[in-house]
């Protein structure tokens, strides 16, 4: 498994033949937008940062789209979305969107994609869906999203074997990233490309990994 960000939310993940998108940037929002071919697009956010399924779909790949919570199954590939909340780009009069936290299961290993998540706790119901967490991905930014300590306090607290940041390149708040890093010691290991097997999490607790864009 391969895992590439491109900014934001964005994370490619490659599997052998087969491509994941979390939050593909469209045409139109605060980053450019990305332009790759995708198997599946999952969109947790309806914002033009993160719902550009039109640009992964390139060539002959046009992606398999889930923009909502429910459970699905696609080219061996299972994925559960859980209702959750945002504050990030909100129209005028809006308090809140909805926002939909990803549990992707391939190759005996399990993604959590939390998306522009604002809610300072999951649900009981929901964290009882997210256990056994191999790589979780989280907000960081604050503006929004969590800011850095929530986002720490929450992440720790779901037990990963590693944590991806993000909403901290091009969005979120300048010096969200660094503010996080401290929340853990300032150790992190960066990285502008992720390669990881099964066996690569299971001797990690909670290591923060950052993947630059």
């Amino acid at each position: 498994m391969v895992i590439t960000h491109h900014g934001g939310q964005c994370f490619k993940v490659v599997f052998g033949d087969l491509t994941i998108v979390f939050d593909p940037i469209a045409k139109g929002g605060t980053l450019p937008a990305v332009r790759f071919g995708a198997d599946i697009a999952l969109v947790s956010r309806n914002h033009k940062d993160m719902n550009g399924i039109e640009e992964v779909a390139y060539g002959e790949r046009k992606p398999f789209a889930i923009e909502g919570p429910g459970e699905y199954e696609y080219a061996g590939v299972t994925v559960q979305g859980f209702l959750s909340s945002s504050q990030y780009g909100l129209a005028a009069g809006e308090k809140s969107a909805p926002n939909t936290i990803y549990a992707v299961h391939l190759e005996g290993m399990t993604l959590v994609h939390l998306g522009a998540l604002s809610d300072k706790e999951i649900s009981k119901g929901v964290l009882e869906s997210l256990d056994g967490i191999d790589v979780l991905f989280v907000g960081v930014g604050g503006e929004g999203v969590l800011d850095a300590s929530r986002a720490y306090a929450l992440a720790v607290s779901l037990e990963p074997h590693v944590i991806i940041p993000m909403h901290w390149k091009g969005m979120g708040a300048p010096d969200a990233l660094e503010k996080f890093l401290k929340e853990e010691g300032g150790t992190a290991e960066k990285t502008d490309k992720l390669t990881l097997k099964k066996k690569d999490v299971l001797d990690k607790n909670s290591a923060i990994i950052v993947v630059t864009a």
